[in-house]
């Protein structure tokens, strides 16, 4: 029998307001009081509201998807639409084609095929990415012109839904836009300060999934529970979402704790114990290679 989910996700609601709370003070008390210290909690805000957006896109808090989605409506981080990153990612959500180039669409594998054909200087850049140095300095520019470049060819070719989605997100960008006006954070600030949140994200996904065999053997767990593990919302925990990808954020570790053979056993031990390991193993050295080693032609 299915568990019934509360009408209202109390701890998800609450963080959502807390969260634009310091990123209405980080634009405009912090600022005005020294701007570093507005661009780092700006950063903070930024980072925490996309993984609030993620809570959303899988359906949380509330049991009403519009409800749901207008909370996170405003383009904090400017980069992305929602509505396509909702897409992408639950598109993404299909386990038996992560890490596939062509069929998931988080995969940061490319084809070998399309490798070999690739321009040196633009190997040496995806190899860099592969870097988790590179992941937060390359990463944020090199997804968004792969999504520009992709939805730029949809929207010409007639995709009316990825359309709709830019257009809402130009929307949302007159709204944010119109408060940064009427703020302390300068325009070039808070760019950089979103830049910035995007970096910290990268840090999640960097190695969130590998390529292996077993579909159910790809996608990790960091036993982190530290600041970066609420600045994703124990996303970290993510052979844990991927298999109960309806469970609230707050309720991963517990679920993980209760079953951490299992969850271990189900993705063949792909586990780090922290974002520190992260960091001291792969910072400048390249967690794997950027053509897909399970394609044929690798």
């Amino acid at each position: 029998m299915a568990e019934r989910r509360p009408a209202v996700e109390w701890p998800t609601l609450l963080l959502l307001i807390a969260c634009y709370a310091v990123w209405a003070m980080a634009t405009t008390v912090l600022s005005a009081f020294w701007l570093p210290l507005g661009v780092v909690a700006l950063v903070l805000s930024v980072a925490l509201h996309s993984s609030l957006q993620h809570e959303v896109l899988h359906g949380h808090p509330f049991r009403s998807r519009m409800l749901n989605e207008a909370l996170v409506f405003l383009p904090l981080g400017l980069f992305f639409p929602y509505g396509r990153f909702r897409d992408l990612h639950l598109a993404h959500h299909r386990d038996e084609s992560l890490t596939d180039p062509y069929d998931d669409p988080e995969s940061n594998y490319l084809d070998p095929k399309v490798w070999a054909r690739l321009p040196g200087w633009l190997r040496l850049i995806l190899r860099a990415n592969n870097t988790l140095l590179g992941r937060m300095v390359l990463g944020p520019a090199i997804s968004v012109a792969a999504v520009l470049r992709s939805d730029g060819r949809a929207i010409l070719g007639g995709d009316r839904a990825i359309a709709r989605d830019w257009a809402l997100h130009a929307a949302g960008l007159v709204l944010v836009g119109l408060w940064i006006a009427a703020t302390a954070m300068p325009v070039w600030a808070y760019f950089v300060a979103a830049y910035a949140g995007m970096s910290i994200l990268k840090i999640r996904t960097f190695l969130e999934h590998r390529a292996h065999d077993l579909a159910r053997g790809r996608t990790v767990i960091v036993e982190d529970r530290g600041p970066l593990a609420f600045l994703f919302l124990n996303n970290n925990l993510h052979v844990v979402h991927h298999a109960k990808p309806g469970v609230a954020w707050y309720r991963l570790p517990a679920l993980y704790a209760a079953n951490r053979e299992e969850f271990l056993r189900r993705n063949e031990g792909y586990r780090y114990a922290s974002y520190g390991e992260v960091f001291r193993r792969h910072f400048l050295t390249p967690k794997d290679p950027v053509p897909h080693p399970l394609r044929p032609g690798n």
